[in-house]
């Protein structure tokens, strides 16, 4: 434990960011989670309504700095590829 009153207070601040950060990396990752599951399903409706909402939620995540700008948007691209390789196999 820190005995310096400064490095106490930044404890603190660090596990309430923590916390915070937590929260929105489980929103993100869970709504990619339900995307690939949709596609595994076979789900193409269901994939492409997720994809949107995981956008967002990335979107989000970059706005929080949870995410760096580019690591989103290689999850976005990532992601909307697999949906497209899906939405073209079934045509």
């Amino acid at each position: 434990m820190p005995i310096i009153k400064a490095a106490k207070k930044y404890m603190r601040v660090t596990k309430r960011k923590t916390l915070k950060n937590n929260k929105i990396k489980g929103q993100f990752k869970s709504a990619i989670k339900n995307t690939k599951t949709a596609l595994a399903k076979g789900e193409i409706d269901k994939a492409q309504e997720y994809l949107k909402k995981s956008m967002k939620a990335l979107d989000k995540a970059i706005q929080k700095k949870v995410l760096t700008k580019n690591g989103a948007a290689r999850m976005k691209s990532r992601l909307n590829k697999q949906v497209k390789k899906a939405v073209r196999t079934t045509d």
